[in-house]
């Protein structure tokens, strides 16, 4: 754990302007196992010291590897980062970045205690896994088991009076079974286990996940002897998985203020209808339905104490995600949406756990409505714009033919633009499921939660992949 030098060095210089000062590690493993055999075994720590200040009309950012008890050193990237926010206003001179104080408080969040795991207990976790999926699943082409941890540990200053310690681990394992379908090709499915906590803790037995192995390979067997979804405009069932990343990648980007600033779609649709008024999407900051939300932050990486953000309201388009400057310059309140991922990284404008709200419809009432249409379950990589235009890969799905469920379909795709597709939604489940092991890759990768309940929708469907 990170020890508090950081308050040394505001004891003895203090601050004499906007200044935020942040310690941090990110502790890095991972094993992978590829039909038996270890092809990767890493791991890393990332660890030190940044500052960001204010001079004139701009910011100056400054790092440094390591964490000693120097507190010099401290005071070296202070006076960094503050000539370098001197050089860029004389040189761009943009005006003052006002923004609103925050109330000074301390607070420390996430797990009390980060419980150490070596190597070798990851080894082992991954080697039962394989184990089992080879003894119980001759059939398969290929075996990939994957793990990793990411703990991240941040200490933050601010001049505003604001003192943060925060530990957020988060432990996978990622499945991945390959077989030959009834024409001799291939056909693929992953699964994710595990999520926030700390791995001796998430995986302290792999006969705990036996039964997920199981019925991952019950649903490889069907997507084998499935067949391709038609083409074009269909009635589709979006299960949590693609509702999820429908609210990260589609909508959540193009309604982070940055974003905005730079012509997004969320600009103009701001106050107007942009989804059915079934739909409501909220970025959430750490506690959702009574449970700690996937990626919990309760502070983000300027020192402003994080709330839930919402975003679409009964298919208005509400609210955007703010930093200081950027709240202050749409007149919104800032929420906590200022986030870095590592020590050398400025705090930008991220999303955390994006979530479209749960409706009051029962799942087997929304298949029993579709008379010709698709199920689809799962959802593996995509993509989409500033406009909301996207498509995303769809590894897993049903046929849906008189309101029943039909055969299992191989890989498709789902595309077309966010807000006129959740425009069609006309029924959304009463239940949310969260995607626990998302990366966002916005200029650096960063943890994010994806999640939602099933919603039914008219999209397009491409067919054979």
């Amino acid at each position: 754990m990170l020890q508090d030098h950081l308050h040394d060095y505001v004891l003895k210089h203090g601050f004499t302007g906007y200044t935020e000062l942040r310690a941090q590690q990110n502790s890095n493993r991972s094993v992978v196992m590829l039909n038996g055999s270890l092809v990767s075994n890493s791991s890393g720590i990332s660890r030190g010291v940044s500052a960001r200040v204010v001079k004139g009309g701009a910011y100056g950012f400054a790092s440094a590897t390591g964490y000693g008890d120097d507190i010099d050193s401290i005071a070296q990237i202070v006076r960094a980062a503050s000539d370098n926010a001197a050089f860029l206003d004389r040189h761009v001179q943009r005006g003052m970045p006002d923004f609103a104080p925050v109330q000074p408080f301390s607070r420390t969040d996430g797990l009390e205690q980060d419980v150490p795991v070596e190597q070798s207990y990851l080894l082992g976790i991954v080697d039962d896994l394989d184990s089992y999926l080879a003894e119980r699943f001759p059939r398969l082409l290929s075996r990939r088991v994957f793990a990793r941890v990411l703990n991240m540990e941040k200490l933050l200053y601010t001049s505003d009076g604001v003192v943060s310690h925060s530990f957020v681990p988060r432990s996978n394992v990622y499945i991945s079974m390959t077989m030959q379908d009834v024409d001799g090709q291939p056909v693929e499915l992953y699964k994710v286990l595990g999520g926030y906590g700390n791995f001796a803790d998430k995986f302290s037995n792999a006969e705990d996940y036996f039964e997920k192995l199981e019925k991952q390979y019950e649903l490889l067997m069907k997507k084998a002897e499935g067949v391709y979804a038609k083409p074009g405009i269909q009635t589709v069932i979006l299960d949590s998985d693609l509702a999820g990343i429908l609210a990260h990648e589609a909508v959540g980007h193009t309604v982070e203020a940055d974003f905005v600033q730079t012509g997004s779609v969320g600009g103009p649709m701001f106050g107007k209808q942009v989804a059915s008024e079934k739909v409501s999407l909220v970025d959430i900051a750490h506690t959702a339905f009574g449970k700690l939300a996937p990626v919990p932050v309760f502070v983000d990486d300027e020192g402003t104490p994080a709330q839930d953000q919402m975003l679409i309201e009964n298919g208005i388009l509400t609210g955007y995600m703010h930093n200081k400057e950027s709240a202050h310059k749409f007149g919104h309140e800032a929420n906590g949406n200022a986030r870095a991922y590592d020590f050398s990284d400025e705090p930008l404008i991220r999303m955390r756990n994006t979530c479209i709200l749960p409706g009051t419809d029962k799942l087997e009432d929304m298949i029993a409505s579709v008379e010709d249409g698709y199920f689809l379950t799962d959802m593996n990589n995509g993509q989409a714009d500033s406009t909301g235009e996207f498509m995303f890969g769809v590894p897993m799905g049903y046929e849906i033919k008189n309101g029943k469920l039909g055969r299992a379909i191989k890989d498709t795709t789902v595309s077309g633009v966010a807000f006129d597709i959740l425009k069609t939604a006309d029924m959304v489940s009463d239940t949310v499921t969260w995607t626990n092991s998302g990366m966002c890759g916005k200029k650096q990768m960063i943890p994010v939660g994806m999640g939602g309940p099933a919603i039914k929708v008219k999209i397009n469907v491409g067919g054979r992949a």
